[in-house]
């Protein structure tokens, strides 16, 4: 037993490099979800659709429609994902935290119904808040201020063409959200596979 114990006493102490740890489970995170990309992409591509509709149908209608466009853009999503990600999740031990901070929009859906039941023309503008405000932890789980300008820039620029062209600001808002998403997406798709390239992954 005395000699157990002096052999672990010599031995080195075993260092933990918790960062170490952090940075590898955000890795997984960009990597496996390509920087949040698809998300971009496909509500992009539904909140467009969207503008259209709302200058073809009654602004209720096409505000009711806008309100659950999520139907169709998550499953989108998530088979964009499989496609354009680095790899597959190795354990994505953060995964759980980002689940967390995409459901946190469900929190502010009354507002937006009240929105709704007021004035539905303003719909867009009331969701582009919502969402701008839940993009900007992503910059710290993604590691890139992409979203801090794209949080900032979707509500400031939807609230300034609500003002400016009041309720006559459906659509447009609409387009320049789809705009500003599809515009991001490419550099957050960069962003991931830099970062799992330059840790060391197949990307």
């Amino acid at each position: 037993m005395n000699v157990l114990s002096a052999v672990e006493s010599a031995a080195p102490p075993v260092t933990r490099k918790p960062m170490d740890d952090i940075e590898r489970a955000l890795d997984d995170v960009s990597a496996s979800s390509a920087g949040g990309a698809p998300f971009l992409i496909a509500f992009g591509l539904t909140l467009a659709i969207c503008a259209v509709l709302g200058q073809m149908l009654p602004v209720r209608v096409a505000a009711l429609i806008t309100l659950f466009q999520g139907n169709l853009a998550l499953p989108l999503a998530f088979l964009l994902e499989r496609k354009l990600r680095a790899r597959p999740s190795q354990g994505d031990r953060l995964r759980p935290l980002a689940i967390q901070l995409a459901m946190s929009q469900i929190v502010a859906l009354p507002a937006v119904l009240l929105v709704y039941s007021l004035e539905p023309a303003y719909v867009p503008a009331a969701l582009v808040a919502v969402g701008g405000g839940h993009f900007l932890p992503y910059a710290w789980l993604h590691r890139t201020p992409v979203y801090i300008f794209l949080g900032v820039g979707v509500s400031v620029g939807a609230y300034a063409l609500a003002i400016a062209l009041g309720r006559d600001s459906f659509s447009p808002v609409l387009f320049y959200v789809s705009a500003c998403y599809l515009a991001a997406a490419p550099a957050l798709l960069f962003h991931a596979r830099r970062l799992t390239a330059h840790a060391g992954a197949p990307a």
